[in-house]
């Protein structure tokens, strides 16, 4: 590094050392700006919604989203831009990225037993934000790379390498440390004890988390792990609330919960596509297609897709966006720059045309082969794609042909028709246990989930009128 790169390298040293944080009080590296932090937030927002989803729901998300914010205005960052969002995702999970960008997952909010807990996982995001925890892994990077930030900064020449920001869902591969983990967990206590919420929730969430991420036995070593351990996140909020002098009660809000995730679909929702072994459904769409036997399946969104046990073969489903015509998109596909294609082949009959070719294309990592089809049907295209590595793509060739020959319209009524599985909150007629409700009233789940939803033992006998949740819904045929 030349004299003038190490000068600017320690100036930019000498500033970040000077940054202290507002929420945690502690002098932080960060070598990013408000107005990039919150860009790279902007740019992730939009592509996080169209890979997940947002609930269908304006007066769930308008409940979330006033929590969020009445966080956001006690906390030491107040200005930012925030967005707290329930995305249509049935994992159990919360998310935040830069710049003020909250998500929570349908999934998670099946398992809360009330508002006050809510909050706390919304005000742990928060804190997330708050801390720079993201920005501060940036700096860090950008740090370690500091030679090439500072030659963008002195050569134009080698500019298009230097770029200090990742844009888009890049921001969600960064992983926060369990030291971070830890900070947000005290930040989220923070911000929800500010709005007079029960402590005590904080607790009732990690026992939840414990629940359903199964025995500490069955879980990575907490040292591989980026959270640590509910039980010991429990241990540690305990010690924060005794050390804090924080008395137990202050706002719940269970009924206000329970009334707006009345309804909330529960689980995958088979609208958006399901497997039936290797069989894909989607009735939405009301197509079907079937993909090799023994490959490793996955649905989402935006694309469907299988990939061969030893991981060197893929075939996926994808809608063709803003293609005129399956021949014009096949074309386009071949045309792209290091894609050798063969012979054009149509087949198809009836409300399907498909149009298909055999290609190479050619990587950093060597040479793929395989074949690309594109589908006409109900005034869609759509793609199927499969290939492999050039060595391997023989042995694969007649499984992901056998699964482009395979889409078809969907027709089987029963499968037309499905829907998902929903949260249904019902008050208890008379002083019983959720064994002796689930025999009554039999649902899709068995007694053990609905004891972990809410959080009680099976056998617990619970009074009259006690407001509890049970899953309704069919089979899948």
């Amino acid at each position: 590094m030349s004299l003038r790169a190490k000068t600017l390298a320690a100036l930019l040293l000498g500033v970040a050392a000077c940054a202290v944080n507002p929420a945690t009080g502690e002098r932080q590296l960060n070598l990013v700006s408000r107005s990039q932090e919150i860009q790279m937030g902007r740019d992730a927002d939009p592509e996080i919604v169209a890979s997940m989803g947002l609930v269908d729901d304006s007066d769930l998300q308008d409940y979330v989203s006033e929590i969020g914010k009445r966080l956001s205005q006690v906390s030491e960052r107040p200005d930012l831009p925030w967005s707290y969002k329930v995305v249509d995702d049935p994992v159990v999970n919360a998310f935040a990225v830069p710049g003020g960008f909250v998500y929570i997952t349908r999934g998670i909010l099946a398992y809360f037993e009330d508002e006050a807990e809510l909050a706390g996982v919304l005000g742990h995001e928060t804190g997330h934000v708050t801390a720079q925890h993201s920005v501060n892994q940036i700096s860090r990077q950008q740090l370690e790379q500091l030679g090439l930030g500072v030659g963008a900064i002195l050569s134009p020449a080698v500019a298009q390498y230097g770029g200090l920001l990742g844009a888009g869902l890049q921001v969600l591969n960064l992983k926060y440390s369990r030291g971070d983990e830890s900070q947000a967990d005290e930040l989220g206590l923070r911000y929800m004890t500010r709005l007079e919420y029960d402590p005590q929730a904080m607790i009732g969430v990690f026992q939840m988390l414990a629940q359903v991420s199964g025995s500490a036995g069955s879980r990575i070593p907490e040292w591989q792990s980026t959270h640590p351990y509910p039980e010991n996140r429990e241990a540690h909020m305990r010690d924060l609330i005794a050390e804090q002098n924080l008395s137990a009660g202050g706002r719940v809000g269970r009924d206000a919960y329970l009334d707006h995730i009345d309804g909330l679909v529960y689980g995958e929702n088979p609208r958006e596509g399901y497997f039936k072994e290797t069989r894909f459904l989607h009735p939405e769409l009301e197509l079907e297609l079937t993909f090799p036997s023994g490959w490793s399946t996955q649905n989402q969104r935006d694309v469907v897709g299988a990939v061969a046990p030893s991981q060197d073969g893929v075939v996926m489903l994808q809608v063709a966006k803003d293609a005129q015509s399956p021949e014009a998109a096949l074309r386009g596909f071949l045309a792209q720059d290091g894609v050798r294609g063969g012979a054009i082949r149509q087949d198809g009959s009836g409300a399907v045309t498909r149009v298909r070719a055999p290609f190479d294309a050619t990587t950093s990592d060597g040479t793929l082969s395989g074949e690309a089809a594109f589908i006409g049907y109900a005034g869609a295209v759509y793609r199927v794609l499969g290939y492999a590595v050039q060595s391997s793509w023989s042995q694969y060739a007649n499984a992901v042909a056998s699964t482009i020959s395979s889409f078809r319209p969907l027709t089987d009524p029963a499968v037309l028709g499905v829907q998902p599985w929903r949260i249904d909150v019902v008050k208890l007629p008379s002083a019983m246990s959720l064994q002796s409700y689930n025999s009554r009233s039999p649902g899709p789940v068995d007694v053990d989930e609905l004891a972990r939803l809410n959080r009680v033992e099976t056998g617990e006998v619970l009074s009259a009128g006690t407001r509890i949740k049970r899953i309704v819904g069919n089979p899948l045929p």
